[in-house]
């Protein structure tokens, strides 16, 4: 078992790593709640936006406000759930997916750079381990 102690100076580093990619590669454009529902509408397709709340996650209020923002940018679309007339399904546009990948390609540069610094085995640790980061990134989200 490993104890939140032992975890805490992970989790502190890579929120100050997380942040410093985004600062470094000089995009503050896309606010970091509008690039999570970029991220979640690639990865598993569109969502009602009760799903995306649940997800994020944030409250159902909020997830609205962030796509009709987002909406209005050109970066999701809006299209009516066929099986219930009373909700729209949200995916991203080419815009959007356009965004996405621009801001990641911007912080993975970023973050090369960074990598290219350390000693070879480290790096090698850091890359081999974002299949395990990814699989605990869709722990923590519970499926809606």
């Amino acid at each position: 078992m490993v104890s939140a102690e032992e975890t805490l100076p992970l989790v502190i580093a890579l929120h100050r790593l997380l942040r410093g990619l985004r600062r470094a590669s000089g995009d503050g454009a896309t606010p970091p709640t509008q690039l999570i529902v970029l991220g979640l509408l690639t990865q598993h397709g569109p969502m009602r936006i009760g799903e995306l709340a649940v997800r994020i996650p944030c409250s159902q209020p909020t997830a609205t406000a962030v796509v009709a923002t987002m909406r209005q940018n050109g970066l999701v679309s809006r299209a009516p759930d066929p099986n219930d007339g009373r909700g729209v399904y949200v995916a991203p546009t080419e815009e959007g997916l356009r965004t996405l990948r621009s801001v990641a390609r911007g912080e993975a540069e970023v973050l090369a750079e960074l990598l290219a610094t350390v000693p070879p085995e480290d790096r090698t640790a850091v890359l081999d381990a974002a299949p395990v980061f990814l699989a605990l990134a869709d722990r923590t989200a519970p499926s809606p």
